[in-house]
């Protein structure tokens, strides 16, 4: 074997029954590398069945992943991950929607699970990276460094779901995906020709520990009903509401406030405040957004240089990309202003910045700046 030779790793291949995955494991496996599979073990209930294609916790899931580790050739287990699961991921996307914020599950599955719990773990046993069926690449620099980018294929690029990931987790992360110029349909037709039954499996949606999509339903088990008043931007009460976890800034749907708005046109919602229990809303110039304040920011690789930069920026996983200016106060603090306004910016959100395809990191909404309102 040259020098130049690509290096034989020990590849943790996370497994979770979709047909993604199980084509990631596979290809590490091709490309000569010693691949385990696993499968994470995270449902409340994990003897539970999986209705519709939502999940991708349940026994059934973790069937079809041992069923695709053993087409493969690989060894495989089921690690038990259920109760840091619902610590650090789903008791913090009920206490976030508690405190009127929008988490993204799927961002701090991969920081506390994936790529902490799990990837901790792996180095343990002494595996040197963990495989995930995500679209994107890693890219190592002359210098050693690593950089997260987007995936070559835009339609299907998940860079979003991994601004999180710090120089560390990027140096034992592996996205055999991430280079794939395929369709979907592709990969499932290269599933197919490996011989794995998942090429059929339709993908989950969601998220994962809500498997019948019922956000409201969900949390109203969980906090319980909290009635209080829908308000317009004067304060008038437009209606009433169960509880005011179940809205979503931006939202426009369900509002249940029956007459329509003076002008004719629709209201959504602008503002969720837990502390006097109330849902503003208004008409869509009202979520003109101009500016936030982000914190607990996360750098992929090295962080921004000192200063104001001009970035792009994503504000939802399957969001498009808008220009911003972002600086770096102090070490917790990111403000990023936007050439033009957005609306639907929600605080507990993620804002994720770009350097051309380069993810640069990501950062917590905490707070927003509405553009300036001319009156009719």
């Amino acid at each position: 074997m040259t020098d130049d030779a690509p290096r034989r790793l020990r590849v943790l291949a996370a497994m979770s029954g979709g047909v993604d995955s199980a084509v990631a494991a596979a290809r590490a496996a091709e490309a000569g590398h010693d691949v385990t599979g696993v499968h994470l073990a995270l449902s409340e209930n994990p003897k539970s069945f999986r209705t519709g294609a939502r999940g991708c916790c349940t026994i059934e899931d973790s069937h079809d992943a041992r069923r695709a580790a053993d087409v493969i050739g690989i060894p495989f287990y089921v690690w038990d991950l259920a109760e840091r699961f619902r610590e650090d991921v789903v008791d913090d996307f009920i206490a976030e929607y508690e405190a009127g914020r929008t988490p993204n599950p799927c961002l701090r599955c991969n920081e506390k699970i994936k790529f902490a719990a799990l990837l901790d773990k792996a180095l343990a046993l002494g595996f040197d990276a963990v495989c995930t069926g995500h679209y994107a690449t890693v890219v190592l620099r002359e210098d050693g460094t690593r950089e997260l980018h987007r995936a070559s294929d835009m339609a299907k690029d998940q860079s979003y779901v991994l601004g999180v990931l710090d120089d560390r987790q990027l140096a034992h992360a592996m996205f055999p995906l991430g280079d794939t110029l395929t369709t979907k349909a592709e990969i499932r037709e290269e599933a197919a020709r490996r011989g794995l039954f998942v090429a059929k499996k339709p993908d989950s949606h969601d998220i994962c520990f809500i498997a019948d999509g019922d956000t409201q339903g969900f949390l109203a088990k969980r906090l319980g009903t909290a009635p209080g008043d829908i308000v317009d931007e004067s304060g008038n009460r437009l209606g009433t509401h169960e509880g005011a976890y179940g809205f979503t800034i931006g939202q426009r749907k369900g509002l249940r406030i029956g007459h329509p708005a003076a002008d004719g046109k629709p209201r959504y919602v602008l503002d969720i405040s837990p502390v006097d229990n109330t849902v503003t809303v208004g008409p869509a110039a009202s979520l003109d957004v101009m500016a936030l304040t982000a914190i607990r920011p996360r750098w992929c690789g090295r962080p921004p240089t000192a200063g104001p930069a001009t970035y792009t920026a994503q504000l939802r996983a399957h969001g498009g990309e808008t220009e911003v200016t972002a600086e770096l106060i102090g070490d917790a603090e990111l403000q990023v202003s936007f050439t033009e306004p957005v609306r639907g910016v929600a605080p507990g959100q993620a804002i994720v910045l770009y350097d051309g395809t380069r993810v640069v990191g990501s950062a917590t909404i905490a707070t927003t700046e509405r553009a300036v309102r001319a009156e009719a």
